[in-house]
């Protein structure tokens, strides 16, 4: 994915959102392995705001396939 749809992608609907997608691409994105960086890619162009403050934040268990990433992103929000 090329950088600037990334950075489209990196915009959500929540401030508190914004806040915490930013910090992780900042600070993990480009070290983490292609495989958390397709998730990330995969959980901002489908799921909603909503589900991923959920998981998150720990309201709810994130599918398997965002685990790592949801867990990576609580480090650094």
């Amino acid at each position: 994915m090329d950088e600037k749809r990334l950075r489209f992608l990196l915009r959500r609907g929540m401030r508190e959102l914004d806040v915490m997608v930013a910090r992780y691409h900042g600070g993990r994105y480009l070290e983490a392995p292609e495989a958390e960086r397709e998730a990330f890619i995969r959980l901002l162009s489908s799921v909603e705001d909503p589900d991923i403050w959920s998981w998150s934040m720990g309201y709810s268990e994130a599918p398997e396939e965002f685990s790592e990433v949801i867990q990576q992103m609580r480090i650094f929000k």
